[in-house]
This record gives structure tokens, sequence and C-alpha cells, in this order.
């Protein structure tokens, strides 16, 4: 090809925005003159390197704007260290049907038994589906609110956070909120009602969360919303973090693990959903 001709196409792909064609014509027109390609066949391979590069970039992006603290999957996950934890049901979870029929999903349990990592593998299986997702613990969604509030931008928040298909609020229960703080979390909860998936993790059970959300009326109200569609896992156990700092000290004795804050509590709560460890299925 004449080099004019060469500097237009690229500038052509350029505008059209096809940066990996630009990248790789005039490579893979080689090799396609050496295996004696049809046009069609080198057209084909260019515009599948574009399509898998558009991909990743894509999915990078995604992965970029979930702000996970730290990139975590299940194959890394000890799923023999919690053994009340329905494994299938968990890995069922990383389909993404869930997010697509708008139901929730609840981690609950004692510290350290992996919740975090659970939900941060359940947020990027479900980015890896070509789903929007954004991963906040509770207080630093609470600040953001606040501050949104603060400087008259809160509806542009919440507007983004309803774009999202899943939403993670990691670490409910670790901080108290103020009073507006807890009415604003009560507001994005509430708002994603049969709308968009919620996951949230939690050290408390249902029955205390009124401690969060400052007042019974508010906390039945969330719960009666949060749990009618909610796959709900109970994860109770010896903290990973402890069992690994005790390995191969001697005399050390294992723990039995067990909830500092108890059960979820939801044979108890008045919301009144019955009590399933290993997750009711969504209705």
């Amino acid at each position: 090809m004449p080099e004019n001709h060469s500097l237009l196409l690229k500038a052509n792909l350029k505008q059209l925005r096809l940066p990996t064609v630009a990248a790789e014509f005039e490579k893979l027109a080689r090799e396609a003159a050496e295996a004696d390609e049809g046009y069609e066949q080198y057209l084909l391979r260019l515009t599948e390197l574009e399509v898998a590069t558009r991909s990743s970039n894509a999915l990078r992006s995604r992965i970029k704007a979930a702000a996970f603290p730290v990139h975590k999957d299940f194959d890394t996950y000890d799923f023999t260290a919690l053994p009340g934890l329905n494994k299938q049901k968990v890995l069922e979870l990383a389909r993404g049907e869930w997010i697509d029929e708008h139901t929730n999903c609840c981690l609950i349990g004692n510290v350290g038994t992996g919740k975090t990592h659970v939900a941060t593998a359940l947020g990027l299986a479900a980015c890896r589906q070509g789903r929007r997702v954004r991963f906040f613990t509770a207080a630093n969604l609470v600040n953001r609110l606040e501050e949104s509030q603060k400087q008259y931008q809160l509806d542009r928040f919440l507007t983004q956070l309803d774009r999202t298909d899943l939403l993670i609020c990691d670490e409910l229960g670790y901080l108290s909120f103020s009073r507006a703080g807890a009415e604003l979390l009560f507001q994005v909860f509430a708002d994603r009602y049969e709308r968009a998936s919620l996951l949230i993790t939690s050290n408390l059970a249902f029955s205390d969360w009124g401690q969060v959300f400052q007042g019974e009326r508010m906390t039945a109200a969330l719960l009666d919303r949060l749990t009618h569609r909610c796959h709900i896992f109970e994860m109770n156990g010896e903290s990973y973090r402890f069992r690994e700092s005790m390995k191969g000290k001697p005399g050390s004795v294992k723990g039995k693990g067990g909830s500092a804050k108890g059960k979820t509590g939801l044979a108890t709560c008045k919301t009144g959903p019955t009590k399933n460890k290993n997750g009711p299925k969504a209705k």
C-alpha cells in the first residue's frame, strides 16, 4: 500500500475510534497475504481484535468504577473454614441472575469470616458479566451522602447510585452514624427496592439493626423491603486472620468461633422472614 494511502487509512481509523484496527491492520495484512486469506477472513480477524480489546477495556473501566478495596475471587476463598456456608448456593449467585431479578443478598456474621471477600468476588463476577457495580463501606457511603447533601449535590450522587446494577455496602454496623446519616442510608436502600440489587455485609444480627438506624420503625420498614426477596447467609465462625496468626505457635488453642453479636435474628425480627442458614431463594 502506498505510504499516503496508509497514512490516510490510519487517520480514518483514528476518527472512527478503531485504535486496535489501526495498530494491527498492517501486520494482519501481511499474515493474510502469506496465508492466501480472503478479504472477509482478514476483516474478521481485525474486527475480532477490536471487539476483544474494547471488551477488555470496558471490563477494566467497570472494575475501576466499582472501587473494590482489593480484588479477591472465589478461587482464593476457603469454603472449608465455614462448613455451614452453602458453597453451591454462593457460586450460583456468581452467575448473576439474582441481579437481573433485582433481589438482594445479605452476608451476616462475626468479624474475620470472609464476608468482604465473598462480597468482592460476587461484585467482580457481576463486572465481568457487563453489570455496573459500586462498592462502599457503610461509613464511607454515609460520609459521601452527607457531604453531597452539604454541597447541594445529593440528587446527582443518588442518580449515580441509581444507575448501578449492584450496590455493595460493606461493614454495616461497625461504626455508628448520625440520625441524618442513617436516614440518608435508609433512603438509598429503600429506593432500590425491587428496582436494583443490594449486597450488604454486617456483623450485626437483623434484630440489632436498630442500633444503626436509630429506631424500630425505620429499621422494621427497611428490613421489610430488604428481606422480602433476599438471599441470606450466616457466616459465623473463627476469624481467618486470627487462625492464620495462630498457625505454628506452640500451645495455641483453636478457637470455637461463633458470632460476637449473635445470629441473624431472622426468626425474631419484626419483619418476620423465616430463618434459613443457607439463604432463602428469591421469590
